[in-house]
Parts: structure tokens; sequence; C-alpha cells
């Protein structure tokens, strides 16, 4: 199966996710959570699907958390606080750079993202609102400075949290977030 094939099924997943329901059933925040996410959206794609990696990985020139000490990271994030815009957004940046599984990090945490948003805040992000080049900008550079992505999604931030629209749009964009060019 080839990269566009995984992708646009495992599209299809994220969809189900959201009409079947399963969504409310997640862990919300965690590393299981996040776990429940990526074994949702890639079980049957990667052998690896909901299983927290053991080999090193990069992106560029980046190095992501070393895999001899991602469980130790991954429990650290897991008890950051949550209770404010800044707190989540810290959160969020922290488990980017541990990026937890051998592919799919991307798309399952801006899932896990959203869901903490919506039980902290009352609000999602409005991703069609977030332009692809500026968010992978500001994510590139937020292990030094969050202050761009803080930025970006905080003016993409909306109360429709429960509009099945707006959560499929925002698979949409987070697929072509991914997409090479």
């Amino acid at each position: 199966m080839n990269t566009q094939q995984i992708d646009q099924l495992s599209k299809q997943k994220a969809y189900y996710l959201y009409d079947s329901g399963a969504i409310h059933r997640l862990e919300i925040g965690t590393t299981k959570g996040l776990q429940q996410i990526h074994r949702y959206l890639f079980d049957g794609l990667y052998n690896f699907a909901g299983q927290i990696r053991e080999l090193n990985i990069s992106k560029s020139n980046f190095r992501f958390a070393n895999a001899l000490y991602l469980k130790a990271a991954l429990a650290a994030i897991e008890k950051m606080p949550e209770n404010s815009f800044e707190q989540i957004i810290e959160k969020y940046v922290e488990m980017n750079v541990a990026h937890p599984f051998l592919e799919g990090n991307g798309r399952s945490t801006r899932i896990w993202l959203d869901l903490i948003f919506k039980k902290r805040l009352g609000k999602v992000v409005d991703w069609e609102k977030v332009d692809k080049h500026l968010y992978l900008q500001a994510m590139e550079r937020s292990p030094v400075n969050d202050l761009e992505i803080r930025f970006l999604l905080q003016n993409a931030l909306t109360d429709k949290i429960d509009d099945r629209k707006v959560f499929i749009k925002g698979i949409d964009q987070s697929y072509y977030y991914e997409q090479a060019e």
C-alpha cells in the first residue's frame, strides 16, 4: 500500500471516528488517549498503530525525543497543566517534540489537541483558517518559541465544538498539512 492509499484510508477512519461517536470515548490529554487516536486512524495500515516508537526519528535537521527517554518524556508531558490556552499550547508543542509514533504524529496530535481545547476551553481550532506554510513554520520554531503557533491557533478558535463540518474540514486540512510539495 502506498502513502496516498494509507492517507485516504486513515482519513476515512478519522471521519468515522467522529461519525461513530467513538471520539467521545477517548481519554483526553493523556498519552493513552493519543495512542487511542493513532490506533483508530492507522489500525490495519501500520503494524505499529497506537504503539510508542522504540526507534529514533528525525525530520529535516530536527531530531525528535530520543527513544531511550521517550516514555519518561511522555509521562512528564501528561502531567503538564492544561488549564489555559497557553498551557495547552505548551503541552501540544512538547508532544510534537516527543513525536511518539514512527508515522502519523501530526494527524493524531491535532485531534488530541482539539479534544483538550474542547474539554478545557469549550473551543476547537477551525483548521481551515490556519495557513499550511505558516503553521508548519510556526511548529518548526515552536520548541524555541511558541508565540507564532499560539497566535495562529488563537485566531482560529471557534466555539462550534460539535459541528461536523468544522471537524471534517479540520481532518481534510490536517492531511493537507502532511502532503509534500
